[in-house]
This record gives structure tokens, C-alpha cells and sequence, in this order.
């Protein structure tokens, strides 16, 4: 009689090894995670199957979080102006709080074979379409989304890629002066 696979130890797992992912990125070798879960590289197997899984699954992991607090940072909270709302969720995606998701999902997004999550591209921009239409709509122009998040991501690379956060800060913010929000 084989030994019953217990979920909230995988889950357990699966938070640390998110935890470990989001602080280091993404380790090739299992070692890491088993040192950062405290599970043996053969229970990481037992309860993932193989390493490219867990791989998947603490990315996934990740996904979620991020995308828990960006909808949350994104949504529209009346009465305060959207505009305001686009300005604190900038200072929270590429702060301490946001930054690690934003490095490890670049590096995601660089992998042109997109081997652990295929169509990974496609969802991390569509996702966030819906919460921009909607707190655009409160200024009237939910049409907006598309170039918002275009002008959001590309600021992003930018960031990722020169660590330039005042200048990037300085151009986001004319961004949303440009859109009406010198309030």
C-alpha cells in the first residue's frame, strides 16, 4: 500500500519554492528548491513528478501572486481618481513588493522556446487588459487600456534593463500627465 500524497505539504512546498523563485529566479538544478522547501530532491519528484513540473508549477505559483496583487493595485477604488490609482500601482509593480515578479516573468518572457509555460507571452499581456479598461472607464476612456499597458511594459524592459528607476518614474509619470492626471 503506497503512501497517500498529502496536498498541503505540496503546498507548503510549492510556497517556498514560489518564495525561493521570486528571490533568486528560476534555479536549474533541483537543489536549491529542496534546500529552500526543506524537501529532499527525491520528495520534490514524489510530489511533482519531475523537475521541469515543478519548474511549472512554482512559476504558476508565482503567476498567481503577482497577479493577485496587480488586480488588486490595478482595480479602481471610487472615489479615488484612476489616475491616482495607475500612479500607486506603478510605485508597487517596480518596488521591493513587485520587482521580483517583474524579473523573474522578463526572464519568462525571453525565453523564445517557452519550454516551462508555452503561450506564457500572450497571457502575461492579455491578463491585465480587463482591470486597465475598467479603471479607464471611470475617466472615460477604456480604449486606453492597450497603450497604457504597452507604455507599463515597455517602462518595464526599460527598468529591467538600465535599473534607471528616476528616469523611468520621471517618463511614467509624464505618461499620465499626457492621459489628464496632473492631480
Amino acid at each position: 500500500m503506497g503512501r497517500h500524497r498529502q496536498p498541503e505539504i505540496r503546498d507548503r512546498i510549492l510556497d517556498a519554492c514560489a518564495d525561493h523563485a521570486l528571490a533568486h529566479g528560476l534555479p536549474d538544478r533541483l537543489e536549491p528548491l529542496s534546500t529552500a522547501s526543506g524537501a529532499s530532491a527525491r520528495m520534490l519528484i514524489y510530489h511533482f513528478g519531475t523537475r521541469d513540473a515543478l519548474l511549472r508549477e512554482t512559476l504558476k505559483r508565482a503567476r498567481e501572486r503577482q497577479r493577485a496583487l496587480y488586480l488588486e493595485l490595478l482595480s479602481p477604488r471610487p472615489p479615488e481618481p484612476y489616475l491616482s490609482t495607475l500612479r500607486e500601482a506603478w510605485k508597487v509593480m517596480t518596488g521591493p513588493v513587485g520587482r521580483p515578479y517583474l524579473t523573474m516573468f522578463n526572464r519568462l518572457r525571453e525565453d523564445t522556446a517557452q519550454q516551462l509555460w508555452p503561450g506564457f507571452r500572450q497571457v502575461a499581456t492579455t491578463d491585465w487588459l480587463e482591470p486597465l479598461e475598467n479603471g479607464l472607464r471611470s475617466v472615460g476612456r477604456p480604449e486606453l487600456a492597450t497603450l497604457v499597458l504597452a507604455v507599463i511594459r515597455g517602462l518595464i524592459i526599460d527598468l529591467e534593463a538600465t535599473g534607471d528607476s528616476a528616469r523611468v518614474d520621471r517618463a511614467f509619470e509624464e505618461f499620465v500627465v499626457g492621459l489628464g492626471g496632473r492631480a
